[in-house]
């Protein structure tokens, strides 16, 4: 008898209880209250600088170079992250090769960016104004620049080449502890023979 009068009781004080923690169930409007409207962008962290037309080589360079920070920023700790067992060795190793990947975009682009400044300095001449020292010194750094992207090319063949050769043994060894199929290293050795193989 007492279970019969106690359960309801409980089950009335848990309804009170829930209804009673939210209250605003209940009187639910379709208005929009002031909280649910987002506040405006705040562009206090925006620079004053101008920002270079997009598609335009200068643009290219500014893109990348956040990149090649963003990427720096993202491998600064990998190490550390490894060793206390936060991050894979191979996560670690993919944002070491995504900043040398970046390192070589960027230096690509620096030449792209030098070739249109030679350009623009050889038809001031044609032109017949008196750029020609302008025109060395543009010819000069693009010779400096090209050298930097082809060092920039082969660190980044390089890398991607011991990237590709620790990938493959990463999946033999997990091949052989059962945790990788046999497609994954076939994989792993075709992308390893794929950059080994000569360019044309």
């Amino acid at each position: 008898m007492l279970r019969a009068v106690v359960l309801p009781v409980m089950l009335l004080a848990a309804a009170m209880v829930t209804v009673a923690a939210d209250p605003s169930a209940m009187n639910k409007s379709d208005e929009p209250e002031a909280f649910d409207i987002e506040p405006p962008i705040l562009k206090q962290n925006r620079s004053d600088e101008p920002v270079p037309a997009p598609g335009t080589p200068d643009a290219e360079v500014a893109r990348l170079e956040k990149q090649l920070e963003r990427a720096k920023k993202n491998a600064d700790g990998a190490e550390r992250l490894y060793k206390i067992g936060v991050l894979a060795k191979v996560e670690v190793e993919q944002r070491l090769l995504k900043v040398v990947r970046s390192e070589s975009d960027l230096a690509n682009a620096r030449v792209a960016q030098a070739k249109e400044a030679v350009a623009e300095q050889e038809s001031r001449v044609a032109s017949g104004e008196n750029a020609k020292g302008e025109l060395a010194s543009a010819k000069a750094t693009l010779a400096q620049l090209t050298e930097a992207a082809q060092v920039a090319a082969a660190k980044r063949e390089r890398a991607e080449l011991e990237f590709a050769e620790a990938n493959v043994r990463r999946q033999q060894k997990l091949l052989k502890l059962g945790s990788a199929h046999k497609s994954d290293v076939d994989r792993a050795e075709e992308k390893l023979a794929e950059l080994k193989a000569p360019k044309n």
